[in-house]
């Protein structure tokens, strides 16, 4: 009877994994991305400059750059250094999920993490500011996980 018991609850556990990998994978489907996963894709990017991407993207609350991240900010200190005379604001940006005030830290970190990054690249400290909106600024109103990736950025704009 015991083994019975236990077979059951074998089952049970086998079945409740794939029932819940299969419910992992339709959201993956539909908006191609996992909870977690960085947003890469185009449609809420727009352009410093010409070929040069004005945003980054970052994991759920997390303010460490990506490789992708990187990439992107490289062809922005080019920029900036080619536009001596401009300065520049970054704003920093989190999902709906937290607090305000975690949210607004948090994006003070991812902006700051892009400021340090552009200065190791030859930016002056003095032609780059730091404004951070949490989540008060989405650029998806949606509450899945396509919407929180996308809202999980810094954004860097021209300040004159």
């Amino acid at each position: 009877m015991s083994l019975a018991i236990n077979l059951k609850k074998f089952l049970v556990i086998i079945f409740a994994g794939v029932a819940l990998t299969a419910c992992a994978t339709q959201v993956k489907k539909q908006t191609g991305m996992m909870q977690g996963d960085v947003y890469t894709g185009t449609e809420t990017v727009e352009y410093l400059a010409t070929g040069v991407k004005d945003r980054v993207f970052f994991a759920t609350n997390k303010s460490v750059l990506t490789t992708a991240s990187r990439d992107t900010l490289r062809k922005q200190a080019a920029y900036m250094r080619k536009q001596g005379d401009l300065t520049f604001s970054i704003e920093g940006h989190a999902d709906e999920r937290g607090t305000r005030e975690y949210n607004l830290a948090l994006g003070e970190r991812r902006a700051n993490a892009v400021k340090d990054y552009l200065m190791t690249y030859g930016i002056s400290g003095n032609r780059l500011s730091v404004i951070s909106y949490g989540k008060e600024r989405p650029v998806n109103s949606g509450s899945d996980p396509l919407a929180w990736s996308q809202n999980r950025r810094s954004v860097t704009v021209k300040a004159n």
